[in-house]
């Protein structure tokens, strides 16, 4: 795997592309002397440790036939400073699902679920080596 990130302006607005056509854009907090023009690393990582547990959600359900009519993750991390740094690497990690839909199977939807964050998820694997990561489910009728 490969990304390339290229430099916007003259502060800290960068644009970032892999393998897709897609352009992802990063920026630093206007405390810095950012202008909110993308989203900040660290929010992206979290943004990227949702979706791939999310992609994996969605295949699964959808071979299961189960009617999802709104389905989103909300995530939040907690950091901490590392001692004579100025690192504050995420420590906990947790996400929310929440699921609309018809019908909803609770049982598949904690398994699939289950299996994202345990089998499937690479960024899962990749960040519970530095962060403890749990998950919550919220089921609504549509």
């Amino acid at each position: 795997m490969k990304v390339e990130l290229v430099r916007v302006n003259d502060a800290f607005h960068f644009e970032g592309s892999g393998s897709s056509e897609v352009k992802v854009h990063t920026d630093g907090s206007p405390d810095i002397g950012g202008s909110n023009l993308g989203v900040r690393p660290m929010e992206l990582l979290l943004m990227g440790l949702a979706s791939c547990s999310a992609i994996d959600v969605v295949l699964i359900l959808k071979k299961q036939r189960q009617d999802i009519t709104d389905f989103r993750i909300i995530t939040e991390g907690d950091r901490e400073q590392e001692a004579d740094t100025m690192r504050k690497p995420f420590r906990k990690i947790h996400l929310l699902f929440k699921f609309t839909g018809n019908q909803l199977d609770e049982n598949k939807i904690n398994r699939a679920i289950a299996l994202s964050m345990e089998k499937y998820c690479s960024a899962t694997a990749q960040m519970e080596a530095l962060a403890t990561i749990t998950y919550s489910v919220e089921i609504t009728a549509a």
